[in-house]
C-alpha cells in the first residue's frame, strides 16, 4: 500500500516537474519571441519602412513613342509594374506553386509549416508568399542554422504586419516587384529579359516558366538550362491543374509546347541608342547634382527608379542604326580594298610642299597614347627593348569587324594598325520646329568604340557644309541674289591689317555661275566672293550668324577661310543650325529629354528648348530652295535622288562636305519636318581615303542619310520627311525666278563633288 502511494507521489512529482518544465519552456519561448520583437536580435523594420519599402529601382529611359530604350542600374536591374499588368494566370501560377491557401491565412500558414517540419521540407517549405515578401524586402539570408531560425521568426512578425497593412492583391504585386531573377529584379524585368515581352502579354506557359524559376534562378534558367526550365514549368502547370486553375486537357496541351525563350538581355552596350543612353547617363548625373543644389532633394539615377522621357523615336532610331550598319560595312570594305590595292597602310602626312606622302612612323607615335603603352612604361621605365618586346608580342584579343567580333592572337602594335583603319560615324536627326532629337547614333559599335561622335564636345572639320551659313548672311545683308551671275575665277579677299586670302577651286567649273549654282556645285571661289562682299569683317559677321544658329563661336578663327569650313564643329551643332533654315529663320535648340518623373509619377522637371531669331524668314526659305538644288542634277548631292527611293512630290535638300585630304566626309540633309546630319571618318585625320571619289562626303556620308530617308518613305504610316518647303507669308524682296533676272540663268549641268570630280564617274 505504501509503495503504491509512493509510486503515485512520484508520478505526481514527475507530472508537476513536466508541467513546470513546459511552463519554463513556454516562458523562455515567449521571452525569446519578445526579445526578437523588441529588437534584441536585430531591429525589425518599423511601420514606415513596411509602408514604404526601400528597394533599388532602375531608372527607365522612354522613347517618345513610349518604348523603353533602356535602363540605368548599377548592380540590380529592378523595375516595378502595376497590378493591372499582372495577368490572372501569372498570379494563379504563383499561388498554386508557392502558397495554395494564400487567401485563407493572415501571413502564416500553420498547416503548411507543420507539414514542412514533419516532412523535413521534402514536400516544400512552409513559407507563405507574405513571408517570402518579408525576406525579399528586408532581410539578407542568414549564414547558419541558428541565425536562420531567428530570421524565420522575424519573417513571421513581418508577415503579420504586412498582412495588417496591405490587401492580398497589394502583397502579390509587391512580391512580383521584389522577387530576384539573377541580377534582374521584379517580374517586369524578367518578362522583358527572358521573353522580350510586357508582363501583361505573358502566355500561361511563359508565366509558369518565370514562377518556376523562383525555386532556383540559375538551375531553371530558360536560356542556360532549357531542359531543366521545361521540367520545372510542367511542375508549375501540374500545380495549377491540382488547384483547379487549369483543366486537365489544357494542362496536357501546355506541357507539350516547346519552350521558346526570347532572350533580350540589354546591357549598356547593346539594344537601341547605346551612344545616346551613355550620353544621357552622364547628363542625368549632372542633372541630379543641379536638382539637389536647387531643391535640396538628392536622387540616385541607379537606385531611385526615375522615369526619363526622351524625344527619341524608337522607329527612327532603328532606321538610323540600320542605315549606319548597311553603309559603314560597305564603306569599310571599300577602304580595305583601296589599302590592299596600294599595298601599304593608309597612314599619311603632308610633306613640305603640302603633298600627301606615306607616314610609316604613325603607328609608333599612336601607340604611345594607349593605356597598354603607359602600363609598360610604368613597369619598365626607360627599358625600350622590354617595352618594344611586349608591344610586338602576340596576345589573345577580340577585334571588331562588320562580320562579327574576331577572336585572334595579335601583337598590340598590329592591333593598333588594324583598329586605326576602322572608319567611324556620327548621325543625328531632329524635328526643327520642336527641337526634339529623334535619332542619335554616336558610332558604329559601343562595345568596342565608346567615343560619341555626335555630342557637342566631339568636333570635326566641317568643310563645305558650312557654306550655307555664308550664303545666309549674304542674303540677310542683301549682298547677293540667288539668280545673280558671278565669276568663278580667282578672287582675293582682304581682311585684318592688309592681309589677303585667295582660295582655289578643285576640278573644272564653268567660268560663270549663279549663286544658286555656286552652292549647288560647292564652288569655293563663289563662296569667297560672298565673303568679299560682306567686307573686311566678313569672318566676324559670319561668326555672328553661326553663333545665333547655335554654333559655339569660340571655334572660329578671325580669317575669311572659315567660309570653307576650316573649323571643327560637332554633328549636334550642325544639325541644330541647319534646322534654322527649315524653321523660318528661328533657331530652336535641339533637346533630348522632355520630362523627368520620380518612381511615383511625380514630375520633377519638364524641359523646353531655347529659341532665337537668327535669320530673316525669306533668307531661311531661299537657303532651303538652294539646298534643294544640291540634290538635283548638277549638284554635289545628286546621287541622293538618283540612288534612293525619294518621292518626287516632296521637298528634300542637302549639302555635302569634304575636308582636306578626304579626312572628313559630311552630309547635311533637310526636309520640311526632319533635319539630319552625318559625319564619317577615321579617328585620326592621318588615316583617310587616297581617292577623292571614295573619300568625298557624297560617298562617305550621304548614303547614310539616303538609307535613313528611304526607310522612312517606305513606311506609309510615317509623316516624317514629307511635304514641301513653304514660302513665308510675307512680301519677298528677293527674286527667286531666275528667268526674271537680267541675263537669265546659266544652266550648266556639270555634276561634280566639291568641285573636284564628275559625279557620274563615282562608285
Amino acid at each position: 500500500m505504501a509503495s503504491t502511494k509512493q509510486a503515485a507521489t512520484n508520478n505526481l512529482t514527475w507530472v508537476t516537474k513536466l508541467w513546470k518544465w513546459f511552463g519554463i519552456a513556454v516562458l523562455i519561448g515567449v521571452l525569446f519571441l519578445a526579445s526578437i520583437k523588441i529588437g534584441i536580435w536585430g531591429a525589425l523594420p518599423d511601420t514606415a519602412e513596411l509602408e514604404n519599402p526601400k528597394t533599388k529601382l532602375a531608372s527607365e529611359i522612354y522613347s517618345s513613342d513610349n518604348t523603353v530604350l533602356g535602363k540605368m542600374f548599377y548592380q540590380e536591374d529592378r523595375t516595378n509594374c502595376d497590378f493591372s499588368d499582372i495577368p490572372p494566370h501569372l498570379k494563379n501560377a504563383l499561388i498554386a506553386t508557392e502558397d495554395a491557401r494564400f487567401y485563407e491565412h493572415s501571413g502564416i500558414d500553420a498547416k503548411a509549416f507543420i507539414r514542412a517540419v514533419m516532412r523535413l521540407g521534402r514536400d516544400g517549405g512552409g513559407s507563405t508568399i507574405t513571408q517570402q515578401l518579408a525576406l525579399n524586402l528586408f532581410q539578407e539570408r542568414a549564414d547558419n542554422f541558428a541565425f536562420r531560425i531567428i530570421q524565420k521568426i522575424k519573417e513571421w512578425f513581418l508577415a503579420i504586419e504586412i498582412e495588417k497593412r496591405y490587401t492580398k492583391d497589394e502583397i502579390i504585386l509587391m512580391y512580383f516587384n521584389t522577387v530576384p531573377y539573377g541580377n534582374s529584379y521584379g517580374i517586369k524585368s524578367a518578362s522583358k529579359r527572358y521573353f522580350d515581352k510586357k508582363t501583361k502579354d505573358l502566355k500561361i506557359e511563359e508565366a509558369a516558366v518565370l514562377v518556376g524559376m523562383l525555386k532556383a534562378n540559375t538551375y531553371y534558367n530558360p536560356i542556360r538550362n532549357p531542359e531543366n526550365a521545361t521540367r520545372r514549368r510542367n511542375v508549375v502547370l501540374n500545380q495549377m491543374e491540382k488547384y483547379n486553375f487549369l483543366d486537365g486537357q489544357a494542362c496536357d496541351s501546355l506541357k507539350k509546347i516547346t519552350l521558346k525563350a526570347n532572350h533580350d538581355f540589354v546591357d549598356h552596350n547593346s539594344g537601341l541608342a547605346t551612344y545616346f543612353r551613355s550620353y544621357l547617363d552622364q547628363w542625368m548625373k549632372d542633372w541630379t547634382r543641379k536638382y539637389e543644389a536647387e531643391t535640396g532633394v538628392k536622387y540616385n539615377i541607379y537606385d531611385d527608379g526615375l522615369k526619363i522621357y526622351t524625344t527619341i523615336d524608337s522607329k527612327l532610331q532603328a532606321f538610323a542604326e540600320e542605315a549606319v550598319y548597311k553603309h559603314m560595312a560597305k564603306l569599310q570594305q571599300q577602304f580595305w580594298n583601296e589599302t590592299k590595292g596600294r599595298g601599304r597602310d593608309p597612314f599619311y602626312k603632308e610633306d613640305e610642299r603640302g603633298d600627301m606622302v606615306a607616314d610609316p612612323d604613325y603607328p609608333a607615335r599612336m601607340i604611345k597614347s594607349s593605356q597598354r603603352y603607359r602600363d609598360l612604361k610604368k613597369a619598365y621605365g626607360s627599358k625600350k627593348d622590354s617595352i618594344n618586346y611586349h608591344l610586338n608580342k602576340p596576345v589573345k584579343m577580340s577585334l571588331f569587324s562588320w562580320k562579327g567580333d574576331i577572336d585572334t592572337v595579335l601583337s598590340p602594335m598590329d592591333s593598333l594598325r588594324y583598329v586605326k583603319q576602322i572608319l567611324h560615324t556620327g548621325f543625328m536627326s531632329f524635328e526643327p520646329q520642336t527641337g526634339f532629337i529623334k535619332a542619335w547614333v554616336g558610332g558604329i559599335n559601343h562595345t568596342h568604340f565608346q567615343y560619341d561622335h555626335v555630342n557637342k564636345k566631339s568636333g570635326r572639320q566641317v568643310g563645305s557644309t558650312f557654306k550655307p551659313f555664308v550664303y545666309a548672311r549674304g542674303l540677310d545683308d542683301d549682298k547677293i541674289q540667288p539668280c545673280e551671275v558671278e565669276s568663278t575665277g580667282p578672287v582675293t579677299v582682304e581682311y585684318g591689317d592688309g592681309m589677303q586670302w585667295s582660295p582655289q577651286n578643285s576640278g573644272k567649273t564653268a567660268s560663270e555661275l549663279t549663286f544658286y549654282q555656286g552652292l549647288q556645285q560647292s564652288v569655293n571661289t563663289i563662296t569667297a566672293r560672298i565673303m568679299k562682299r560682306l567686307g573686311p569683317n566678313s569672318a566676324e559677321v559670319v561668326k555672328q550668324t553661326a553663333a545665333n544658329m547655335g554654333i559655339d563661336d569660340s571655334k572660329f578663327e578671325p580669317y575669311p577661310s572659315i567660309c570653307l569650313g576650316t573649323m571643327d564643329i560637332s554633328v549636334f551643332e550642325m544639325v541644330g543650325a541647319y534646322g534654322t533654315f527649315v524653321n523660318g529663320g528661328t533657331f530652336v535648340e535641339p533637346i533630348f529629354v522632355t520630362r523627368i518623373e520620380d518612381k511615383n509619377g511625380n514630375v520633377l522637371e519638364e524641359f523646353t528648348p531655347k529659341r532665337q531669331e537668327a535669320l530673316r524668314m525669306q533668307s531661311a526659305y531661299i537657303i532651303c530652295k538652294m539646298l534643294e538644288r544640291v540634290t538635283m542634277s548638277g549638284g554635289t548631292g545628286a546621287r541622293l535622288r538618283r540612288n534612293y527611293n525619294i518621292p518626287e512630290d516632296i521637298s528634300i535638300g542637302g549639302k555635302t562636305g569634304t575636308t582636306q585630304n578626304n579626312s572628313d566626309g559630311w552630309f547635311m540633309g533637310i526636309t520640311p519636318n526632319l533635319v539630319s546630319g552625318c559625319w564619317v571618318g577615321a579617328d585620326e585625320r592621318n588615316v583617310h581615303f587616297r581617292s577623292t571619289a571614295l573619300g568625298q562626303g557624297a560617298n562617305m556620308a550621304l548614303p547614310i542619310f539616303g538609307e535613313f530617308m528611304q526607310r522612312i518613305y517606305a513606311n506609309s504610316q510615317m509623316n516624317w520627311g514629307r511635304g514641301i518647303f513653304k514660302a513665308p507669308d510675307i512680301e519677298m524682296t528677293i527674286d527667286l525666278n531666275c528667268a526674271n533676272y537680267v541675263g537669265g540663268q546659266n544652266n550648266s549641268d556639270a555634276e561634280n563633288s566639291e568641285g573636284a570630280l564628275n559625279d557620274k564617274d563615282l562608285f
